[in-house]
């Protein structure tokens, strides 16, 4: 294919191919030249311009394909149009010349065709330039029209339609010759001749203005002949040009008439006028009808009037949104008159009228819905309920009329009903539509919406009052707030109107369908109102008796009432379980008996009130089955049953009553049968199997009943089909966009639509997808499919020896009957048994033995050879199923073997599609039919069927079957891809376009083959690269068909290609293919676009982002967009697509798109993204009167408010115009996305400081915080919309960038952050929330604002704040107001929800104001210890911070009794449901009994920081309850708003008040317990460390922590919950907050020992010390229980810590060779914490153990202590400590002065462990295996030192040891390292300076020599640096401090050898200038200590001046030199003892 890539044809190449190969490469070498072409220097092409043209007119000769000759013609028209155009004329004439020809053989027609469409793509690119010749070539081409076949027909129509796209108004002379041919073809019997003439009277109304004049009459009628019999395509075409031909009558500018004389501009009525009557009337025009009308038959085709419905929507969607608002009420007017009383022959049957109302609907859903804004629709709902007020006075004159003379008036009545039901449906859409944005339109009282709905709810009419309903059920899902009062208004009605029979209906299907709208209203109905409408239910139903004119309505109104309850969920239905059965118990007979006597009894009517009755029942059973499963007990389904035997029973006899009472009992009876078969289809058929028999025979009678005539195909059949082979059935079963009306073609003339009066009780039922309205089937019809449903499940339970006489029986029947009547029951007979194998097949059954398999397949091999298609689906299914079911191989090969020798034999198209498809159903079911003969026999059977040229209809089916083959083979198909690949590839070369149904099975053919192929087709060969080449030229034809289903295959291939080879698929023409089709008015295509886009923009998003924007500036006028992509980029399209879309399917999948570019590539293209989301938002701000600013504000706040409230008032053109409130909320939740993203991306995006370098570095930068303004106002536009989900995404919005801004400083003011100049509008957005009429779901989004808000601490002055706190304060006071203060529109555990809330917001407020109050008090306490003045902004911090304490303060009380209410209200629903009986019955403080399910999820979302709130409010008050009245909340009940204000007389006995602090303790111990004890893997992780910091609270205060001390079994159990959440919990956070918990359990065991101990002594008093008791753990034999011992609890948890953090402490895991005693390691500044906080808790363990316990424990402890300092004694620069070795000495010290090593019982035990640790500590220095260590010995010094100043002398003065210690010393002496000699000295002086000789004179004596030898040697080398100087200072104070220490005869000893020294250091005052600083220090340092030392020891010193001369000149000069230098400058602040700063006080002294 390479060699096809030239600018000519290369013909060397292209000779040796073969006759296939050669079309593929002559495709291949045309694809590259139009790309080519336009791309080449016009110099190249001139150059070879003939030769080209020369090749590609021999080209028209070779018989092209339809793909093939279109890509001639353009490259031909390319070729001229770059080049010279001279030789075109010889082009033009050659064509012409071909298409004269007389040739008619089959063989040439090919060039015919190929040269009427080069003739139409030469002008179309020429247009004018080829001057005057188009005369000549139009008349040769009508000429030719006369006498072509339709694929003749069909491109000469097109030619003809490019012809006059290039010539424009040139062509006006041929202007009426090609309207003449295109108004026959417009007729043709070909629908693709007809669809091109339609595209070709399009372009040319374009130009020939005498079609939207003169002859618009006739081009009206003409469009109305040829929807007649039309298809899909048809009427969408010709529908478009319709609509746009009145579209252009109605808007020609009179300028132009008045040019034009014969120009008339019609007005707006003529033009609908026009459409009316082809929708009256249909194609029979004005005169002929009359005939009709007088046989009174309707003579319009529903085709038609589908056609003209389509017409009408294209005629206002031309004339645009601004001309649908101006001229709505026109428009509204005339289409509800076609169908009212001036009509009445389009309304005369149901159908006709309910086909008719559904083609107003449709068009009312595709203008309104579609076109218009939401401040538009509001305005059309109202003129809509004008429309309904008009229509109620007429019913009101009327049946107020008394004189039934007037006859008149009742038709009236019934012809208003359809306008009526048409209104209401559409009113109810758009409130649906519009949402909680229709509030202003329900508060206007001058429109009444709700009155005018209500009013009519008493219509005569009973589609009305189902119609008033269903609009009443669409304004409360829209609005839920109305659902409360709505229903109350209705029921109330319902009681007071009880005798009239229109009320009792109309009421009760308001109540069962606001019912039914409570499921999509999650804040619920109030739980009271199910008891009362179960009364009224009740009520009716007893009454139904009393009255007979009554008695049919009032109990259909009583059961629907009942069976609408039911869809509230078992929740709500529990409570109502026993009165409910109870009614079902008495609506049956109780015995056979009963049944009888019934029969006979009674008349007519009583059988139709019972029979009402008892259908109602079933469906009340019905609905309870399918809603409450969670009820469905066995106990429960045994109190079902009892009347389910009489029901069955009733059945078997309903013909004979059907007989003997007459016709009025057909309708009741059908729905009966109905409602019994729906319900026993959802039983277990186990239930009721004695009754198989009789219910089987009823449904056999069913299926084969004489009466029944319909054939409802189109209903059974589809859901039995496979979805994939329904598209085999041609674009009906499709899901269009225009399925609400052409659903009806579907079924037939005799068949209405569904409708809701067919089935009343569907009204409380969800509509399906895609449908605005339920629309159930006629009786008769949902008998049917009820029937087959049941026979599926029942049968597959049926005894196998019974399943044969019921087959031979269904077999017999259809062989009884004959024609029409014969394909109905063989239709229902088919689809019960498809269904049977359906549920067999989920089951897993066996059909039975081989007599049973026969009539199953005869009854399917006879349904495959139907003539009905859907039939033959069907039948090829059930025979695939069938097989699947046998599951025997042989009889799976029988199958095929029938099929493949009839496929052989028969010529029939009905037998090759039949049985194509059957082998291919079988191969996918069995996946690969046993072996691979097979599959060659099928692959070639299907080869050459789908060759056969002759049947477009067999070459659908047979290649639909080779794509099911292709994907159920996988790998075995392997062998075939090549030949199949080319196969392909030749058709779609090939077969004429017209075929569109085989170019769709083609491109699922190659789309299998594509995933077959899989990722091979990255592959480099060269067979891989043809079959990739052959894929995407297969893609190419595919692109360029007309047929929109097929580049909808087309695009899917390209993904699928894209996911498998993505750098082989041309990424931009991709992109410009998807924008071209994104708003194409085909659904499925527009489906396969986004689905494509969704998975390339997960791969790139940037690029295809890209190449859309760069397609768009490059493309030519062709592309006109209804989306300007050129603006907002391919992401505004799809935001403006998603505004417009209805589809939901195709709304998640822009979503999704969209989420995933805004993943990739939000954060590089932040401003692009946040302007989209501002646009959308903002668009709205017109329509939105936004909530104004308090005018009480100061002024400057109200100034900033303005600012952001004002909406931009310019009319500048908006890219998004009044976008619906779902895509703003939408855009909402991007921002919020984009702000999540911004802070993965890194810091900058907060940092303004920085953000603001980085731009002026690069202006290409962009970051989030340089936005903040437009987030800030975004989510204010958003939190004060109308809409309440809009509402509720704002303030999500607002608290993201509260959460995330709120610590960015403003580096303009520093102490300020850069929120707090947003206050104003912070404050002005929650404001509208906390209003009283808020959803309460919202004011709890708000509470959470205000409490993040207030938390944040942006706001630092207490009276800005006020106005937030203001808000929370007002919603605290509801609280306070209890339940009988709450609304009454939401249920109960709606006010549960934001109680809590508000709760859990001042919880956050006082816990922040608490912690910085500690903060603050820690900060006050460093200042005071820093400096002793208080500074000025210290106070302002303060202030604050006390302050806002002191905002919470005042509530306090208050507070705290609800917090508590509310932790109890959640200790009793976490109780496990065992306990449920001991709940209290009236529920608790914030929840009711009957709500508790639904309140649960409130608590736990709230009760963490509630808890740890009262932890801090307990805290905070020291446990101590100040007034008893107050404080003392009788816990024992809960604390109910409404109890909290009694006095305390009118409680039961009062509590002590430690009685109620136990309380509180429990309380608050067992939740945290509870939860800590096992908190789901899900539990926010907030939860947690609140529940730890409220125990931390909680143990600061001595009352409970002697509660725990002294519960030691309750301490354990603590210490296990918090095991085992440190082993499930990874976070650092949480298990250092563990650790505090612990270490606060351990220190209340402390003071619990402690205060033991101090009782035992005072009581025992000092003289019986020996015989004291042991208290602690281990009492006087050590032991530890393990599980009962708290110091084994705590020193498990201990070890766990540090075990995860330093595994080689493991002893198992290093005595493992796997681990060597590496290295010590630094660990983690998180992990050295936890070890750190661990340690502590263990050196504290010793003092809650009695003598003989701590020595149980005490090698463990040091064994671990030691462990830690060895694994991390890591050298750090400067001598730093790292943090374990800190605190390990820490511990070592806390442990070694232990009181324990000094008791008497335990000391000598503890001596030697002490002295075996310091050995370990010794050993730490000697190398392992060889190897040195890389131990810091500085820290094992200190070690050593800490053991021997904190052990008693006799661990530390063993010979043995003291040697090794001060063995280690000197090495350290010696060390050339001077950060370790530093520390050496000062360890030392600590040592010499110890009081007790025994332990320091040893050290002094070996030490103190080689100390003085060492500091001798620096008399000689003078200190380098600050650290020797550092050095040799602390020698001499080590030396001066021996000094001191000396005995008398010693000193002078020693004080003669350190002068010297000194001296020696001394500079005179020459050298002091030039000296270094280090010298100079020295020199002071030394001076200072001869000055301290001559006067103390004066004579010594004395004595040695005098032996020296020299020492004595250079002490004076230097102290001289001294004096100058203080006289030169004033005295230097000299470091005064700079040593002393750096001794070992790091973070804590060890020593």
């Amino acid at each position: 294919m390479e060699l096809a890539h030239s600018l000519l044809l290369n013909e060397e190449a292209y000779n040796q191919l073969g006759e296939f190969q050669k079309a593929e490469f002559i495709f291949e070498w045309l694809r590259f030249l139009e790309k080519l072409l336009p791309v080449t220097s016009r110099a190249d092409v001139r150059e070879k311009q003939k030769k080209l043209a020369e090749q590609l007119i021999s080209l028209l000769n070779s018989s092209p394909g339809p793909p093939t000759r279109r890509l001639i013609a353009k490259n031909l028209a390319i070729l001229y149009s770059i080049g010279d155009a001279f030789s075109v004329y010889q082009t033009v004439d050659k064509c012409n010349e071909l298409i004269r020809s007389k040739d008619d053989s089959p063989s040439y027609l090919p060039t015919k065709l190929a040269a009427v469409v080069c003739l139409g793509y030469l002008y179309k690119k020429l247009g004018r330039i080829l001057g005057n010749s188009f005369t000549d070539t139009v008349g040769n081409v009508l000429k030719a029209v006369k006498n072509a076949e339709s694929q003749g027909r069909y491109e000469i129509m097109l030619s003809l339609q490019n012809i006059l796209n290039g010539l424009g108004a040139a062509a006006t002379p041929c202007h009426r010759d090609i309207y003449k041919a295109a108004r026959s073809c417009l007729t043709d019997r070909s629908m693709a001749v007809r669809c091109a003439a339609a595209k070709c009277l399009l372009e040319l109304q374009k130009e020939a203005a005498f079609m939207w004049s003169t002859d618009l009459d006739s081009v009206a009628t003409l469009c109305f002949k040829s929807f007649d019999g039309s298809n899909y395509d048809v009427r969408i075409a010709v529908s478009k040009l319709l609509g746009t031909v009145l579209a252009r009558a109605v808007t020609c500018k009179q300028a132009t008439a008045s040019a034009r004389q014969n120009v008339r501009k019609i007005s707006l009525d003529e033009a609908m006028e026009l459409l009316g009557t082809g929708f009256l009337r249909g194609s029979s025009g004005f005169l002929r009808a009359g005939g009709d009308i007088l046989k009174g038959i309707s003579s319009v085709s529903r085709d038609i009037r589908v056609g003209v419905t389509q017409a009408y929507v294209v005629f206002v969607s031309t004339l645009g949104r601004q001309w649908l608002e101006r001229n709505f009420s026109s428009l509204l007017s005339h289409i509800l008159d076609l169908v009212s009383q001036s009509h009445p022959k389009a309304i005369q049957t149901q159908m006709d009228a309910i086909c008719c109302r559904r083609c107003i609907s449709f068009i009312l859903r595709a203008t309104v819905g579609g076109l218009l804004g939401e401040k538009a629709q509001i305005a059309a709902a109202k003129e809509i309920c004008q429309a309904i007020w008009k229509l109620k006075k007429v019913v009101d004159v009327v049946m107020s009329d008394g004189n039934l003379e007037t006859r008149i008036g009742t038709t009236d009545v019934t012809a208003s009903q359809h306008v009526l039901v048409c209104v209401l449906h559409e009113l109810g859409s758009l409130v649906h539509g519009l949402g909680t944005t229709a509030a202003p339109l329900l508060q206007d009282s001058s429109t009444g919406v709700l009155d005018a709905v209500i009013s009519v709810i008493l219509h005569p009419s009973i589609s009305v009052r189902l119609a008033a309903a269903w609009c009443l059920r669409c304004i409360a899902v829209a609005l839920p707030s109305y659902v409360s009062p709505l229903l109350d208004r209705c029921i109330e009605r319902l009681s007071a109107l009880k005798s009239s029979p229109e009320a009792v209906t109309g009421y009760s299907f308001a109540v069962a369908a606001l019912l039914g709208a409570v499921k999509h209203c999650p804040l619920g109905i109030p739980h009271g109102k199910g008891k009362v409408i179960m009364t009224v239910a009740e009520d009716l139903l007893c009454s139904a008796s009393q009255n007979s004119r009554i008695s049919i309505q009032r109990t259909q109104a009583g059961w629907l009432l009942v069976a609408s309850l039911m869809t509230l969920g078992p929740a709500v239905v529990q409570h109502y379980l026993p009165r409910m059965l109870l009614l079902w118990k008495c609506v049956f007979p109780l015995s056979p008996k009963d049944l009888e006597t019934e029969r006979t009894r009674g008349d007519s009517f009583t059988w139709q009130v019972t029979l009402e009755g008892r259908a109602g029942a079933l469906c009340a059973i019905k609905t309870f089955v399918s809603y409450c499963g969670g009820l469905l007990t066995d106990e429960v389904i045994q109190r079902l049953l009892p009347p389910l035997p009489c029901a069955v029973d009733l059945l078997t006899r309903l013909p004979s009553i059907h007989k003997m009472y007459g016709n009025a009992l057909k309708t009741p009876a059908m729905t009966y049968r109905h409602r019994l078969y729906e319900l026993l289809a959802l039983l277990p058929p186990k239930t009721y199997e004695e009754r198989f028999c009789a219910i089987l025979k009823e449904l056999v009678a069913d299926f084969t009943a004489t009466d029944n005539q319909m054939a409802a195909c189109t209903f059974l059949l589809p859901p039995l089909c496979h979805q994939d082979d329904l598209l085999l059935l041609g674009p009906f079963l499709q899901e269009t966009d225009h399925r609400f009306i052409e659903e009806q073609l579907l079924l037939g003339s005799n068949i209405a639509g569904g409708s809701l009066e067919y089935d009343p009780y569907s009204i409380y039922e969800k509509a399906a997808e895609g449908d605005s309205v339920p629309k159930p089937l006629p009786p008769a019809l949902s008998v049917i499919s009820a029937a087959v449903r049941l026979f599926g499940v029942m049968f597959s339970h049926v005894a196998e020896s019974q399943r044969l006489q019921v087959l031979d029986k269904l077999l017999a029947s259809i062989k009884q009957t004959k024609g029409a009547r014969q394909q109905t029951v063989q239709l229902n007979i088919v689809s019960a048994f498809s269904s049977f194998l359906k549920h067999l097949a989920s089951c897993k059954g066996s059909l039975g033995p081989e007599e049973v398999r026969r009539p199953a397949l005869t009854l399917v091999m006879g349904a495959l050879e139907s003539n009905n298609p859907l039939l033959r689906c069907a039948a090829a299914e059930s025979l695939a199923r069938l097989a699947q079911v046998v599951a025997d191989s042989a009889f799976t090969a029988g199958l095929a073997q029938v099929s493949f020798d009839k496929l052989k034999s028969a010529r029939d198209v009905v037998s090759r599609t039949g049985h194509s498809l059957a082998l291919g159903s079988l191969y996918r079911y069995l996946g690969g039919i046993g072996s691979t003969q097979h599959l060659n026999a099928c692959v070639g059977i299907l080869y050459t069927l789908s060759q056969d040229n002759t049947s477009p209809d067999v070459q659908t089916w047979a290649l639909h079957s080779l794509s099911l083959i292709i994907d159920s083979a996988g790998p075995l198909y392997h062998v075939h891809v090549e030949p199949t690949l080319s196969l392909v590839v030749m058709l779609l070369l090939t077969v004429p376009p017209a075929y569109a149904e085989v170019h769709q099975s083609l491109g699922r053919c190659l789309n299998a083959l594509i995933t077959t192929l899989g990722p091979e087709l990255q592959g480099t060969k060269t067979a891989v690269s043809a079959l990739r080449t052959s894929c995407l030229l297969g893609c190419a034809v595919m692109q360029d068909n007309p047929d929109c289903l097929v580049q909808a295959q087309a695009i899917s291939c390209l993904q699928q290609l894209h996911m498998f080879a993505p750098r082989h698929v041309n990424l931009s023409s991709l992109v410009s293919c998807l924008c071209v089709n994104l708003c194409s008015s085909y659904l499925l295509l527009r489906r396969a676009v986004l689905a494509c886009l969704r998975q390339l923009v997960q791969r790139e998003a940037a690029e295809v982002s890209e190449h859309a924007v760069t397609f768009v500036k490059d493309c030519r006028e062709d592309f006109t967009p209804e989306i300007n992509i050129r603006e907002v980029g391919l992401e505004g399209a799809l935001l403006s697509l998603l505004d417009k879309e209805l589809d939901q399917r195709l709304c998640q999948d822009i979503k999704e798109t969209l989420s995933h570019m805004l993943t990739s590539v939000a954060v590089e293209k932040l401003s692009f993204w946040l302007k989209l989301c501002k646009d959308v938002l903002a668009a709205s701000t017109d329509f939105t009167s936004v909530a104004s600013v308090d005018t009480t504000q100061e002024e400057e706040g109200a100034k900033e408010d303005d600012d952001v409230l004002t909406s931009e008032s310019d009319e500048r053109s908006h890219p998004f115009t009044n976008p619906k409130w779902s895509t703003r909320v939408f855009a909402a939740e991007c921002v919020c996305k984009i702000i999540s993203h911004c802070e993965n991306a890194g810091r900058t995006h907060f940092d303004i400081t920085l953000a603001q370098e980085r731009k002026q570095r690069d202006s290409r930068d962009d970051f989030l915080v340089l936005h903040l303004a437009d987030l800030i106002r975004m989510a204010f536009m958003a939190a004060t919309d109308h809409s309440d989900q809009l509402r509720l995404s704002g303030l999500q919005t607002l608290l993201v960038v509260v959460r995330k801004f709120a610590s960015v400083p403003e580096p303009e003011f520093p102490g300020h952050v850069i929120l707090e100049q947003y206050q104003a509008n912070v404050g002005a957005a929650l404001r509208p929330a906390f209003a009283p009429e808020t959803p309460p779901d919202v004011t709890a989004k708000a509470c959470q604002v205000c409490s993040a808000w207030i938390a944040s601490g942006v706001v630092s002055d207490l009276n800005d704040l006020r106005r937030v706190h203001q808000l929370l304060i007002s919603s605290l006071t509801k609280v306070q107001a209890g339940k009988e203060a709450q609304s009454q529109l939401y249920n109960e555990s709606a006010s549960t929800m934001e109680i809590l809330a508000v709760l859990k917001a001042w919880a956050e407020v006082y816990i922040v104001a608490v912690e910085r109050e500690k903060n603050q008090s820690d900060a006050h306490k460093q200042t005071l210890t820093i400096t002793n003045s208080t500074d000025e902004s210290y106070r302002d911090l303060t202030s604050s911070a006390d302050g806002l304490l002191d905002l919470v303060q005042a509530d306090l009380g208050t507070l705290s009794k609800l917090w508590l209410a509310a932790l109890q209200d959640f200790a009793l629903l976490t109780l496990p449901s065992e306990y449920a009986s001991q709940l209290p019955v009236e529920g608790g403080a914030f929840y009711t009994a009957e709500t508790i399910e639904n309140a649960r999820p409130h608590y736990h979302n709230s009760w963490a920081l509630i808890l740890y709130a009262t932890a801090l409010w307990l805290t905070s008050t020291g446990f101590l309850v100040v007034d008893p009245d107050e404080g003392v909340t009788n816990l024992s009940r809960p604390v109910t708003p409404t109890t909290m204000c009694q006095d305390s007389s009118s409680r039961a006995a009062v509590k002590s008040p430690e009685d109620v602090n136990t309380d509180i303790f429990h309380l608050i111990l067992g939740i945290s317990v509870e939860f800590l004890c096992s908190p789901r893997s899900d539990a926010a992780m907030e939860n947690i460390s609140a529940c730890l910091h409220a125990l931390q609270a909680f143990l600061d205060v001595p009352w409970p922590r002697s509660k725990i001390g002294g519960d030691q079994e309750l301490g354990v159990e603590l210490l296990n919950v918090l095991h085992r959440l440190i082993l499930t919990r990874e976070s650092p956070d949480i298990q250092l907050a563990t650790l505090e918990v612990v270490r606060q359990i351990l220190f209340a065991a402390q003071e619990h020992v402690r205060e033991k101990r101090r009782s035992a002594e005072v009581d025992d008093g000092a003289a019986e010390k020996e015989t004291l008791p042991e208290f602690g753990e281990g009492k006087d034999t050590g032991g530890l229980v393990p599980g009962k011992s708290l110091v084994f609890a705590t020193l498990e948890l201990c070890v766990c810590i540090l075990v995860r953090q330093l595994p080689q402490l493991n002893p198992k895991v290093t005595g493992s060779p796997a681990v060597k005693a590496g290295k010590p390691q630094l660990l983690s500044e998180s992990g050295s914490r936890l070890v750190s906080a661990a340690l502590v808790i263990l050196s504290d363990i010793p003092s809650v153990c009695s003598p003989e316990g701590s020595v149980s424990v005490l090698p463990t402890i040091l064994y671990l202590i030691i462990g830690v300092l060895r694994e991390t004694a890591v050298k750090l620069p400067d001598g730093q400590l790292p943090l374990t070795v800190a605190a390990s000495l820490q511990a070592l010290k806390g442990i070694l002065s232990s009181p324990m090593a000094r008791a008497e019982k335990s000391r000598t035990a503890w001596t030697e462990l002490l002295r075996s640790a310091l050995v370990t500590v010794l050993d730490c220095w000697d190398p392992v295996d060889g190897a040195q260590q890389e131990l810091d010995e500085v820290n094992l010094l200190t070690a050593i030192t800490v053991f021997i100043l904190s052990t008693s002398p006799e661990v530390t003065t063993i010979e043995c040891l003291q040697k090794r210690c001060i063995e280690k010393f000197k090495i350290a002496l010696d060390s050339k390292d001077p950060v370790v000699q530093l520390k050496c000295y000062q360890l030392l002086l600590s040592i010499f300076q110890y009081p007790n000789k025994a332990v320091s004179y040893p050290y002094i004596h070996s030490l103190a020599p080689s100390i003085m030898r060492k500091l001798q040697e620096t008399e000689k080398t003078k200190p380098e640096n600050s650290a020797e100087l550092q050095v040799i200072q602390e020698g001499i104070k080590v030396v001066a401090a021996l000094i001191a220490i000396a005995e008398e005869e010693h000193r002078a000893y020693l004080v003669a050898c350190l002068l010297p020294l000194l001296i020696s250091f001394l500079l005179d005052e020459n050298s002091l200038g030039s000296a270094t600083n280090s010298a100079r220090n020295l020199h002071e340092f030394a001076l200072q200590n001869v000055m301290q030392i001559g006067p103390q020891y004066s004579s010594v010193f004395k004595k040695v001046m005098a032996s020296s001369p020299t020492m004595k000149a250079r002490l004076e000069s230097a102290v001289k030199g001294n004096q100058e230098s203080i006289k030169v400058k004033t005295t230097p602040k000299h470091a005064k003892n700079p040593g002393k700063s750096s001794s070992i006080q790091l973070k804590t002294n060890f020593l």
